[in-house]
C-alpha cells in the first residue's frame, strides 16, 4: 500500500512510502515495525505472519523509507535471469553526484513520513497503534515517541512501543563501536555530506562492491537464486570475490548460507544462526546446505528474494546516520537542536514498553531500555532476551524457535 508523504526534494515518485500489510484489515490493533539500518519492509514479512497468527485482532504494517523509491528492482520482476542485469551493470544506479537532495534526508523527514503511516494506521483513532522496530528501527520508534509534531508529542499517537535489539541511551554500546556524536565528529560528517557523500557506504566493507547498493544487490541475488532453485549449483559462485568464494562447488542455498551464517565469520549484527555447508558433495559433486540452527536458510531466502518489497535498502542516507547517532542521547540537547531534531518529550513518555535483546550487544539493549523507562513515565515495561540469537535471527528464525516473536505477541496480547 502506498502512503503519500510530504515533499522531500527528490525525483518524481519519491514522495511516497510503501507499506507491507499482513493480517486482517478489520484488526483493532496495528503493529507498525520500522526496519533497521539498510533494512527494508520485507525484513518483517515472516515475523508479521507469526505475530498475526498468534494474536487475534492484530495487523502488522512494515513501511519502507522513501529512499527505497530510488532502487531499480526491475531485474527481479521482468521474468529474465537477474544476474546479467545487475552484475553486468545494466540496472539504473543512483549517482551520488546527482543526488544532492538526499543530503537533507535525515531523521526529521523520516519521522514526518513515518507519522503519515502511523496516522493512516490509527484511522482517525478507530485503531490503536504499537510502534516498534529492529535495530536502528527501534531507535527511530523511540525518536518518534519523543518527537514534537507541532506541539503534540509523538507518544500520544501510540498505545505501546516495541524495541527489537536496538534503542537509545547506549543500546548499541556492547558492540564496542562508540557512537559518533561529538560536535566535532558531527561537523566532519556533515562536511562529508556537503562534499557529496550523501549515501552511507558502511556495507562496502563486506567486500562485495564499493557502490552504496553493491552488497545489497549481492544479498538479494543470493536470496533470489536460493529461493527459486535452492538445490541447483550456485549461479553466483564464480562471480564472488576470491576471498569469499568457497573452494568447492555449492548449491544456491549453500552460497546464501555462506553469506549470512555466523559460522563463516560475519559480524554478529549482519548474521544468523542457520547451519553449515554439507561435509560431503551430493551425486552431482555439489555440496548443499544443512540446517542446524534456529533460522532455516529457506526463510532467509524467501525474505531476501523479494522482489518488492525487499529486505535490503540500497541507498541509506548519510544524514540519517548522523541524526540517529545524535538521537542516542535521547534529549533536547544543543547539538540535537542544531540539527533540527525535536526530541523534546522523552521524559513524558507514558506508554508501555517492550524490549528484546539478542547476543549482539552483550546486554546493553535491555540496560538502555530500563533507563528509558526509569527516566520517563512508562507505566510498565516487558524485557526479554535470547542469547542464542544473533542480531538478524529475530527477523527470520523458525516460528517455533523465535523468542522475539513469541514474547512480542505476549506483550501485544496483554496491552492494557
Amino acid at each position: 500500500m502506498p502512503v503519500a508523504v510530504g515533499r522531500g526534494g527528490g525525483p518524481v515518485g519519491t514522495d511516497r512510502v510503501h507499506v507491507l500489510q499482513v493480517g486482517p484489515h478489520a484488526a483493532g490493533t496495528v503493529v507498525v515495525l520500522v526496519p533497521g539500518m539498510f533494512g527494508a519492509a520485507n525484513d518483517f514479512r515472516l515475523p508479521a505472519r507469526d505475530l498475526v497468527a498468534a494474536v487475534p485482532g492484530v495487523q502488522v504494517w512494515a513501511p519502507d523509507r522513501r529512499e527505497e523509491n530510488l532502487a531499480d528492482r526491475s531485474g527481479f520482476t521482468g521474468g529474465a535471469d537477474p544476474l546479467t542485469y545487475y552484475l553486468g551493470g545494466h540496472y539504473r544506479t543512483q549517482d551520488p553526484a546527482a543526488s544532492g537532495f538526499a543530503g537533507g534526508w535525515g531523521l526529521g523527514l523520516a519521522l514526518d513520513d513515518l507519522r503519515a503511516v502511523v496516522l493512516a494506521a490509527r484511522d482517525g483513532g478507530r485503531r490503536r497503534v504499537v510502534l516498534g522496530g529492529h535495530s536502528w528501527g527501534a531507535t527511530t520508534a523511540l525518536a518518534y515517541a519523543a518527537w514534537d509534531f507541532g506541539g503534540r508529542p509523538g507518544y500520544r499517537d501510540l498505545a505501546g512501543l516495541a524495541l527489537l535489539d536496538g534503542g537509545v541511551l547506549g543500546a548499541f554500546r556492547g558492540a564496542g563501536a562508540p557512537v559518533q556524536d561529538s560536535p566535532e565528529q558531527v561537523r566532519q560528517r556533515l562536511a562529508a555530506i556537503e562534499g557529496g557523500r550523501v549515501f552511507d557506504l558502511t556495507l562496502s566493507g563486506v567486500g562485495l562492491g564499493v557502490r552504496a547498493e553493491s552488497t545489497q544487490i549481492w544479498y538479494q541475488l543470493a536470496g533470489w537464486y536460493a529461493h527459486h532453485d535452492p538445490e541447483g549449483r550456485a549461479v553466483l559462485q564464480d562471480r564472488l570475490p576470491d576471498a569469499l568464494r568457497p573452494p568447492h562447488p555449492v548449491t544456491n542455498a549453500a552460497l546464501l548460507g555462506l553469506l549470512v551464517d555466523a559460522g563463516f565469520g560475519w559480524p554478529n549484527d549482519i548474521s544468523v544462526h542457520s547451519g553449515r555447508i554439507a561435509d560431503r558433495p551430493g551425486g552431482d559433486g555439489v555440496r548443499g546446505w544443512v540446517d542446524e540452527g534456529i533460522t532455516p536458510i529457506a526463510r532467509v531466502a524467501e525474505a531476501y528474494a523479494g522482489p518488492v518489497p525487499a529486505a535490503w535498502e540500497w541507498y541509506w542516507p548519510s544524514r540519517l546516520s548522523v541524526d540517529l547517532d545524535v538521537s542516542d542521547a535521547y534529549a533536547d540537547t544543543d547539538l540535537a537542536r542544531s540539527l533540527g531534531l525535536r526530541l523534546r518529550h522523552a521524559a513524558g513518555l507514558d506508554v508501555p514498553l517492550y524490549a528484546f535483546q539478542t547476543s549482539a550487544y552483550r546486554g546493553t539493549v535491555l540496560d538502555a531500555a530500563r533507563r528509558v523507562a526509569a527516566e520517563s513515565r512508562v507505566p510498565y515495561a516487558v524485557h526479554a532476551s535470547d542469547e542464542g540469537m544473533n542480531h538478524l535471527d529475530p527477523l527470520f528464525a523458525a516460528t517455533a524457535r523465535n523468542t522475539a516473536t513469541r514474547t512480542l505477541a505476549e506483550f501485544v496480547r496483554g496491552l492494557r
